[in-house]
C-alpha cells in the first residue's frame, strides 16, 4: 500500500535501479532525486520528498526514466503510461569487455605464439592465464623438469615439493624428468593428482633411478604407455624384467650402461603390443635381435638401432625375419652393416617409408641401387656421413618417385654432376647437403628447378655464398633455405 504524499496524492513505491533508489516525479513537474543504495538514511524507510528550496526549477526537470515506467512505476495519476498492454522496453546493451581481456579475441591471438612465449604471456594477468591454460594450446608439448626445480626452499631451510596444479590445468600427457632419484619420482607421483591415470608418457634422463624405483613408477602410473630411459646407469636388466608392463607400446632406451642382450629378451617377452622400439646399446649382439616374437612381428612398425656397434648383417637377417611389417628402420651407427645387409632390408621390408643408414661407413653406391629397385614406397632416406656415396649412387635414387626427404650431410664425394640427377626428383620436399665440400655455387644454383622444394639445408657448404642465398630467395620464395 502506498503512503500519502504531498497534497494527499498517493506516493508510488521506490524501486532500486542500478544501485540507486529512484524517487518519482512530483505533480508540480519538479525533477527527481536519488540516494545511494545502502546508506543508513535510505535503508528500510519510505522515500521522503526533498525540501522544495533545494529542487531545480521546472525548466530543468528530468523526465521519468522509460525503464522505470515499463517496470510498473506509476505516474502521479496512478496508472502506468501506455496502458497494461505496453511491451517492455529493453535496457541498455551490455558493455563489451576491453580487447585486452576479450576471451574470444585472445583464443585466436595466442595461436601465433611459441610455447616459450606462451609461458611468459600467462604471467601477464589472470584473464590471459585463464585463456592460455587451456589444453589446446599445449598439445604435443612435454614439460622438462630438472631435479633442482622440483622443490621450493622454505624460510626455515626445509624443502617443499613444487605445486603442479598449473601443469594439470594445461593437460600435459607427458613429462621429462632430468637428474631425479627414486625419492623424487615418488614425490612426483604423490603430488601430481593426474600421475596415476592422466600421464601417458614418461622420460627419465641422466637419472639415478634403480630397479626398485622403476618398478614403483610403472606400477603406480597405470596410464604410461610410452617410456624413455636415457643415461640411467643404476637400473639393470633385472629391473626391466620386474617392471615392464604389457600396456607399453613405445620404448626408448639409450646410453644405459647395463643394457645388453638380456634386456632385449625382457622387451620381447613382456611387451607384446610394442609398436615402436628405439635402442642405443653398445653391447647388443645379433643374437638378441632373434628374440622378437610373432606377436611383435604384427604390432611393431618402428625399429631404431642406434650405434649398436656389434650388429652385423646376420643381425639384419634376424630383424627382417622377426619384424616383417616395419615401416621405419634405422641402422644409424651400425658400422658393421654392409651393402649385403641393405639388400636384405630392401628385398624383405617392402613396406618401409623411412630408412636411416647414416654413419654406416661401409655403405656404397651398390646399396642405393638395391634401395631404388625394391623400396618403391620409401619417402625418407638418411645417408649422413656415408662417405662412399658418389654421384653414381644419386643417379640410382633419381628414379624414386615417392622420395620426399633426402639427407646427404657430409657425403664428401658428392659433386655437381650428382646434383643434376636430383633435379628430376619432383617429389622432393626436403634436401640436406650440409657439409658437402665439393659442391660449387654453379651446381647448387641449378636447384631452383625444384620448385616444390620446401626446405634446403646448406650449412657448412663452401659453395653456398651470400649471392647464392639471394638468388634462392628470388627463385625459390616458398623454400626455407638454411644457411
Amino acid at each position: 500500500m502506498s503512503s500519502p504524499g504531498i497534497n494527499g496524492d498517493p506516493k508510488p513505491p521506490c524501486l532500486p535501479r542500478n544501485g540507486l533508489v529512484k524517487l518519482p516525479g512530483q505533480p508540480n513537474g519538479l525533477g527527481t532525486a536519488s540516494i545511494t543504495k545502502g546508506t543508513p538514511a535510505a535503508k528500510n524507510r519510505p522515500c521522503q520528498p526533498p525540501p522544495p528550496p533545494t529542487l531545480p526549477p521546472p525548466s530543468l526537470a528530468a523526465p521519468l526514466p522509460r525503464a522505470a515506467l515499463a517496470g510498473g512505476l506509476c505516474p502521479p495519476g496512478g496508472f502506468p503510461l501506455g496502458g497494461p498492454a505496453s511491451a517492455p522496453v529493453p535496457g541498455p546493451p551490455a558493455e563489451r569487455p576491453p580487447l585486452a581481456t576479450d576471451e574470444k579475441i585472445l583464443n585466436g591471438l595466442f595461436w601465433y605464439f611459441s610455447a616459450c612465449e606462451k609461458c611468459v604471456l600467462a604471467q601477464v594477468c589472470k584473464a590471459w592465464r585463464r585463456v592460455l591454460y587451456q589444453p589446446k594450446f599445449w598439445a604435443g608439448l612435454t614439460p622438462v623438469l630438472h631435479a633442482k626445480e622440483l622443490y621450493n626452499v622454505l624460510p626455515g631451510g626445509e624443502k617443499e615439493f613444487m605445486n603442479l596444479q598449473g601443469f594439470a590445468a594445461r593437460g600435459f600427457e607427458g613429462f621429462c624428468l632430468v637428474g631425479v632419484s627414486d625419492l623424487d619420482i615418488c614425490e612426483f607421483i604423490d603430488n601430481y593428482a593426474l600421475s596415476k591415470k592422466g600421464v601417458k608418457a614418461m622420460s627419465l634422463k641422466r637419472s639415478t633411478i634403480t630397479d626398485a624405483g622403476l618398478e614403483v613408477m610403472l606400477e603406480q602410473m597405470q596410464g604410461v604407455v610410452r617410456l624413455e630411459l636415457s643415461g640411467c646407469n643404476d637400473f639393470t636388466e633385472a629391473g626391466l624384467w620386474s617392471s615392464l608392463s604389457a600396456r607399453i607400446t613405445s620404448l626408448s632406451v639409450s646410453d644405459c650402461i647395463n643394457v645388453a642382450d638380456d634386456a632385449i629378451a625382457a622387451i620381447s617377452q613382456l611387451l607384446p603390443n610394442l609398436a615402436e622400439l628405439s635402442l642405443q646399446a653398445y653391447h647388443v649382439t645379433d643374437t638378441a635381435l632373434a628374440y622378437f616374437t610373432a606377436r611383435q612381428g604384427h604390432s611393431t612398425h618402428t625399429l631404431r638401432l642406434l650405434s649398436c656397434w656389434e650388429i652385423t648383417n646376420h643381425g639384419v637377417v634376424n630383424v627382417v625375419h622377426s619384424l616383417p611389417n616395419l615401416t621405419a628402420l634405422s641402422l644409424s651407427g651400425c658400422s658393421k652393416v654392409t651393402d649385403d645387409g641393405v639388400e636384405l632390408v630392401a628385398e624383405n621390408l617392402r613396406k618401409l617409408r623411412s630408412l636411416d643408414l647414416s654413419w654406416c661407413p661401409r655403405i656404397t653406391d651398390m646399396a642405393l641401387e638395391y634401395v631404388a629397385c625394391d623400396l618403391h614406397r620409401l619417402e625418407e632416406l638418411v645417408l649422413d656421413r656415408c662417405v662412399r656415396i658418389t654421384d653414381t649412387g644419386l643417379s640410382y635414387l633419381s628414379t624414386m618417385s615417392s622420395l620426399r626427404s633426402l639427407y646427404l650431410r657430409w657425403c664428401c664425394q658428392v659433386q655437381d654432376f650428382g646434383l643434376k640427377h636430383l633435379l628430376a626428383m619432383r617429389s622432393l620436399r626436403l634436401l640436406s647437403l650440409a657439409g658437402c665440400p665439393l659442391l660449387t655455387t654453379t651446381g647448387l644454383s641449378g636447384l631452383v628447378q625444384l620448385q616444390d622444394l620446401e626446405e634446403l639445408e646448406l650449412t657448412n657448404c663452401p659453395g653456398a655464398t651470400p649471392e647464392l642465398f639471394k638468388y634462392f630467395s628470388q627463385h625459390l620464395p616458398r623454400c626455407l633455405v638454411i644457411e
